[in-house]
């Protein structure tokens, strides 16, 4: 019906520091009522070719601005993002089914954190420099922007994730077309009518909405564009590295991930459950570095069993609106249902079902019925061939099974295709450096998880992707470098 359409929020593309609307929408639903609440442009080439033409146009200014007057354009974007927090929490809960609290907490904070972070290690960045006296030679090296840079972000930490690539670029001097998922497009457009104000000039930053497989790909095929950044799956990457491979692009590329959680006899319970209970539930376990295969040691794992799942029962399920909840809504119908068909095939397995899908009953208020909501699951003894071992489920599911040496787990936590994160929990200095060591990961966490310091180097090996972002990593990502050698 007309009516309802007109109470439904419709976004556009930002192109060229306007706002343009789209010939064709997308439906994205609110994932705690099941309801269409918003229409995202469906965009394609045409879209994509006018802000990639936005973006070049706009690059000869920014790229000559010099590092501090970015560096004060990207604070103010900060503080206009932190002045309006709540109003994008919200948005970020009601759009993606996380928690307010999650988005109050971590999400949003950590999207204003982004921009101010590199607003400040862009001002300290050196570049090398080497002399060959016996020639009269000196070596330098010197650093620019690389052009319009793609950047395309997940579902999971809509504005957290976008931010963590615009930032970087933008202040390293490069324009960007950024494709946020169109299933989470309202945090990107609010972002987008922010720009302006802080003084961020026409074309600098375009956005561009709708799917990966119209808008993503104009993007990734475009000459334009030397440079993609990419967060999402495994499977999408591979298409992106095929599709770039022909115009030799630059690509950042941070997948999935099968983080284990590997608990000594020794390890500290009282800290280890409660933060392992996080690290598997967190953000509905929607979160690449979450924990989903726990390896605990056999003479604690019928203790750390109990206790762990009596925790992980505490945690509330419900409306993402209300502060006292624990665990949103999934992000769609059909993801709800692909994480539901893991559990069913771990019971099929002969594997054991705790707590939470198909186990505890969910109640849900009134107007969340038809959410896409699950509980807290927690499956022992599944196979370390099960696809449940073995593939990112994504969601609120971690599976927990016992080991006995120090060697067997490393290899056990080892045998699977990804290696994003990990963590390690001991009581015994020596044997977290050497289990760090040998794990194939590219962060290791011990007796914490989720602890950051952006200046540190973030990606996986394997197929967790390609690439590092960080302080000096995202340097060295988006920009160019070039030797200078100097005969006096």
């Amino acid at each position: 019906t007309m009516a309802h359409s007109k109470s439904l929020l419709v976004l556009e593309n930002f192109i060229g520091g306007k706002f343009v609307p789209c010939s064709s929408y997308i439906d994205s639903y609110n994932p705690s009522t099941g309801d269409v609440y918003c229409r995202v442009p469906d965009s394609g080439k045409e879209e994509v070719e006018a802000a990639v033409k936005a973006a070049k146009d706009a690059f000869p200014i920014w790229s000559s601005k010099s590092p501090l007057e970015r560096s004060q354009i990207l604070n103010k974007l900060a503080d206009l993002i932190e002045h309006d927090l709540e109003a994008f929490a919200q948005a970020e809960s009601k759009d993606q089914g996380k928690t307010i609290t999650f988005a109050r907490t971590v999400d949003i904070p950590r999207a204003v954190y982004n921009f101010r972070f590199f607003a400040s290690s862009i001002l300290h960045h050196v570049t090398e420099c080497t002399e060959m006296a016996t020639v009269g030679c000196v070596h330098y090296t010197s650093r620019a922007p690389v052009g319009v840079a793609g950047l395309i972000s997940p579902w999971n930490l809509p504005l957290y994730l976008l931010t963590w690539k615009i930032a970087p670029a933008i202040a390293c001097g490069n324009t960007v077309v950024a494709k946020p998922s169109e299933m989470t497009s309202v945090t990107a457009w609010m972002m987008c009518k922010l720009l302006e104000k802080a003084g961020i000039p026409p074309g600098v930053v375009n956005v561009v909405f709708g799917t990966g497989a119209k808008a993503g790909e104009a993007l990734v095929c475009h000459p334009d564009v030397p440079l993609i950044s990419f967060t999402g799956s495994t499977l999408t990457a591979q298409r992106i590295t095929e599709k770039s491979a022909p115009h030799c692009k630059r690509l950042s590329l941070e997948l999935g991930g099968k983080n284990p959680a590997i608990i000594f006899d020794d390890a500290d319970l009282s800290q280890c459950i409660p933060t392992t209970v996080r690290s598997s539930f967190a953000n509905q376990g929607e979160i690449c570095l979450c924990t989903s295969r726990i390896f605990v040691q056999r003479g604690i794992y019928s203790e750390f069993l109990k206790r762990f799942v009596a925790e992980a029962k505490k945690w509330k399920t419900g409306n993402p609106s209300d502060p006292t909840v624990d665990v949103g809504a999934l992000i769609s119908k059909e993801h709800l249902e692909k994480v539901r068909n893991y559990v069913k095939k771990a019971q099929t397995e002969g594997a054991r079902v705790l707590c939470g899908e198909g186990v505890d009953s969910l109640a849900l208020p009134p107007g969340n019925q038809k959410g896409y909501f699950m509980l807290p699951t927690v499956i022992a003894e599944v196979k370390d061939e099960s696809c449940c071992m073995q593939e990112e489920i994504f969601g609120p599911v971690t599976c927990v099974v016992a080991f006995d040496t120090e060697e067997e787990v490393i290899q056990r936590a080892n045998g699977v295709k990804y290696g994003l994160a990990a963590t390690v929990w001991s009581g015994s200095v020596g044997r977290v450096h050497r289990v760090a060591h040998r794990l194939q990961s590219g962060l290791v966490w011990t007796n914490c998880w989720l602890v950051r310091d952006l200046n540190l180097p973030f990606g996986g090996m394997k197929a967790s992707g390609i690439g590092r972002e960080g302080a000096k990593d995202s340097y060295e990502f988006f920009t160019e470098v070039k030797t200078i050698t100097i005969k006096h």
